[in-house]
Formats: C-alpha cells, structure tokens, sequence
C-alpha cells in the first residue's frame, strides 16, 4: 500500500511555513527508507486556512503542521500507518 500525504503550498499555508514542513518529511522519508511507499504531493487550499499548515494522508485531513511537530505527525501518523498494513 501507498501512502500518499498532500502538503498544501497555498499562500496561507506557503506563509505559515509550507516548505518546512516539506524538506522536512522529505529528509523523514529518507531516513526511515521508506521512498517507495510514501508519496509526497503539493496541493492547492485545503479550505482551512487559519489552521495551516494543512495536509492530507490518504483521505485524512491534519491542520496546524510545522517544523516543531511534523516529526511527530511522520512517526505517529506515516509510520504507524505504514506498520499496520
């Protein structure tokens, strides 16, 4: 299974540190060797601005994503999900 996580690159979310979060996951995937079964996408304005940055896994929405916390969100999310296939 893919797990496919879309990073909003809207102006909001761009403003709010977007491309952080970005290298950030980037370097995570990497580190855990798990290129081939995460994707990583930009998207365009998720709808919740005032919470960015925002993001989608799949069909989940998560809000409020930055450098701070997207360490936890990759482990507790991405490779929780990934050890329960």
């Amino acid at each position: 299974m893919m797990i496919t996580i879309s990073i909003c690159v809207g102006s909001a979310c761009h403003l709010k540190g977007s491309h952080k979060v970005i290298q950030e996951l980037q370097r995570l995937i990497a580190e855990n060797k798990v290129e081939n079964r995460v994707e990583l996408k930009g998207a365009f304005c998720i709808g919740r601005c005032t919470e960015g940055v925002s993001a989608t896994v799949n069909d989940n929405e998560f809000f409020s994503l930055n450098e701070n916390n997207v360490e936890l969100f990759f482990h507790d999310t991405i490779m929780r999900g990934l050890s329960n296939e």
